[in-house]
This record gives C-alpha cells, sequence and structure tokens, in this order.
C-alpha cells in the first residue's frame, strides 16, 4: 500500500547507480544480487494480477531503469499493458523524468516517481515519495500536455 494507489504487486529489481544516501534498500544496488526472474517469477505476477481486487504493479528497486533491467522491465510493462489495461502501472526511480521521458517504457506508466533520494529532504509524511524533491508524476497527462504534471489522490 505504500508502493502506489490501492493494493499492488511489486516487483523489487536489483541494480542501481544512483547510490542515495541513507537507501532504504541498498542491497538491491548490487546487479548481481537478487533471484533470477524466470517463467515461474513471470506466472506468479501475471497469477496476482488475475485478482480483481489487486491495482495494478509498482516497478522499484534498486532501479527498474538501470541498463541492467530496462529491456527486461520495458517488455514484463508492456505485456502488462495488454492484459490489463484495466490495472494501473507505476515505477519508482532515481532518473528525473527529463532524462527518461523519451523511453519506451513510459507510454506503458500510469505514474512515476522520480529523483533520487534526498535524506536532507526526508519527510515522513510525504504520500507515495521518500523526499520532498522527488516528483509523483500522471504519466499519460504528462505526455499529452508536454510538461510534468503531478499525479493526485
Amino acid at each position: 500500500m505504500l508502493n502506489g494507489d490501492g493494493l499492488r504487486v511489486v516487483l523489487w529489481v536489483a541494480g542501481c547507480n544512483h547510490g542515495c544516501r541513507e537507501c532504504q534498500n541498498p542491497i538491491t544496488w548490487d546487479c548481481n544480487g537478487g533471484l533470477p526472474f524466470t517463467d515461474a517469477e513471470r506466472k506468479e505476477i501475471f497469477d496476482e494480477l488475475d485478482k480483481d481486487y489487486i491495482s495494478g504493479i509498482t516497478f522499484s528497486g534498486g532501479d527498474p531503469l538501470h541498463p541492467a533491467n530496462i529491456a527486461e522491465v520495458t517488455d514484463l510493462a508492456k505485456e502488462i499493458r495488454r492484459r490489463y489495461p484495466e490495472k494501473t502501472i507505476w515505477l519508482y526511480t532515481g532518473a528525473l523524468w527529463e532524462e527518461i521521458r523519451n523511453e519506451e517504457i513510459v507510454q506503458y506508466l500510469d505514474v512515476c516517481v522520480d529523483g533520487e533520494f534526498e535524506v536532507e529532504k526526508k519527510e515522513l509524511l510525504l504520500k507515495w515519495k521518500g523526499s520532498s524533491n522527488q516528483r509523483v508524476i500522471n504519466v499519460p497527462a504528462t505526455l499529452q500536455e508536454g510538461q510534468v504534471v503531478l499525479h493526485t489522490d
């Protein structure tokens, strides 16, 4: 419930180059960490997304847009969008929207939380983000408007 709106499936990926100080998941920085993502894990995600009460999926980590992850995460997001058009797809990245806006994956996202976690800007009452510099972006509206539109709850 902390990884986006509603009850969600969350895929945590390994691999991150941002190295944010006091990151909540430094164990996910190593690209060679974690477990292999096989057909069994893929099936488990789809089995969970089949449930009516699941709102969607959130990609987190690490960084889903790390070079070791982006191709596979994009393919998975594309398949989820095709199979579950009513489910939402959220993605957390340390990159800024301005750096990723031309990546294929953005066309499949509903929400992107961008920006590195900055411990100096940490606020416990923030919704869906850890520090005030991060943005919770409404991706379809942003693509339509050509400028960042923030997600509202």
